[in-house]
């Protein structure tokens, strides 16, 4: 489905999130009627997406009361028996708005006026977009990255490019443009690749190689080949993903700076562990070890990665070891992982602990298994992301079949009723 981008920019520029927005249209509805408003981010999120293309009225009345703007001009799209007649102007207002695009044109979201002029770009623009960039690894450290955030991303990204098409911009700032516009449609990618929306994941890659390879940053591009790997290998892509992870192991940054090298390798361990060679993967999986000591943590590096840390080393070995069978070196890596991982990343702590549950059950200690996932899990499964609720659904799958009957299984048939099946 289409992504209103419209909508999210409008949400962007006034800073609300999904649960934030809902809450205020609850209330205009209220002062509106007399009685609350029924809305949640689930009605926000389906608006995002295109799953809800034209809002009832009562939505439609407190939309424009709350961006001073028509549900057209946010992106929404009548039914066609709903539509009225147009006059000329009213028409090419209406396509300026509801033109379905995957990003923002320069109208919906550049400032009135560009900080170092009418007709210039300068490092200013790029700061700001640079401070966003920043925002959404942050959110998605802590929960993961939505539909709404990816949407955000996607507008950024053309945002950047967006700064060039409208002012003049010198060659060190147009570098540092196509860098950000990069850098965002990653963090889209990323986004997709987590829900598992492979079609999607495509095509953002393709957009996000061209802009890392026209900004001229080895880091970036090696951050597409990573994100490669793991969607050729999210497709079962053996081979596709065993070059595209080769491809970010040799990129250049990586003989600079033995951090990327150390996280490139344990990429490559990663797809080559999950492609049946096993001396490979652990070959490698120690040379990623080795980089990774010899790295200056103290060095300044780009914010896509501020997560590569010794926990998530720890985590990346653990996944190496699980696909290779050998568990107990997976729960003693998992273990280290979720110790040493930061409080914030929330996200990445719910994902260790099932992939943790999972070794446990896979040595035969279910009891134990299920005490783990339940520490971190949440009571409601859908609020998991694709990677996450696809490992949940696996474990749930075999702690029912492998210890059916087990007081503890009762338990957890009792908080999850309907299992790891959305």
């Amino acid at each position: 489905m289409t992504a209103n981008v419209n909508l999210a920019a409008a949400m962007e520029r006034s800073g609300l999130s999904q649960g934030e927005l809902a809450s205020c249209l609850n209330q205009r509805i209220e002062a509106l009627t007399g009685k609350p408003g029924a809305l949640s981010d689930r009605h926000v999120r389906h608006w995002l997406t295109g799953k809800t293309r034209w809002p009832h009225k009562r939505q439609r009345i407190v939309l424009k009361a709350e961006f001073g703007v028509s549900a057209e001009e946010l992106g929404f799209i009548p039914p066609p028996r709903r539509t009225p007649a147009l006059s000329e102007d009213d028409d090419v207002r209406r396509r300026a708005f509801t033109t379905a695009t995957a990003s923002l044109t320069a109208a919906a979201l550049l400032p009135a006026h560009l900080s170092s002029g009418a007709s210039r770009v300068g490092m200013v623009d790029a700061n700001r977009l640079e401070e966003n960039f920043a925002r959404l690894v942050a959110a998605d450290a802590a929960t993961g990255l939505t539909v709404g955030l990816e949407t955000r991303a996607v507008a950024h990204a053309q945002h950047a490019l967006d700064l060039m098409a409208v002012g003049h911009a010198s060659e060190r700032v147009r570098r540092r443009l196509y860098f950000l516009a990069a850098a965002f449609t990653g963090t889209a990618l990323w986004a997709a690749l987590d829900r598992m929306e492979t079609a999607r994941a495509g095509r953002h890659l393709d957009r996000g190689l061209r802009l890392a390879r026209l900004s001229g940053d080895g880091g970036m591009e090696m951050r597409m080949w990573g994100h490669a790997a793991l969607l050729h290998l999210q497709q079962r892509q053996f081979p596709d993903a065993l070059a595209a992870a080769q491809m970010g192991r040799e990129a250049q940054v990586c003989r600079r700076d033995p951090l990327f090298r150390s996280l490139a390798a344990a990429r490559l361990a990663g797809v080559q562990s999950g492609a049946g060679e096993r001396a490979a993967a652990v070959r490698t999986l120690g040379q990623a070890e080795v980089a990774y000591g010899r790295a200056n943590p103290e060095q300044l590096r780009p914010a896509y990665m501020d997560f590569y840390d010794r926990a998530e080393f720890e985590g990346l070995a653990g996944i190496v070891m699980m696909r290779l069978g050998r568990n107990e070196e997976s729960e003693a890596h998992l273990h280290r992982a979720l110790s040493g991982l930061r409080p914030d990343y929330h996200r990445n702590r719910v994902y260790y602990t099932v992939l943790l549950a999972t070794t446990q059950l896979r040595q035969g200690d279910a009891d134990a298994a299920c005490a783990t996932a339940l520490m971190e899990l949440p009571d409601d499964p859908d609020s998991l992301s694709g990677r996450t609720k696809a490992l949940f659904a696996r474990f749930d799958q075999d702690l029912t079949t492998k210890a059916a009957g087990a007081h503890f299984v009762t338990e957890w048939a009792d908080r999850y009723p309907r299992g790891g099946i959305a």
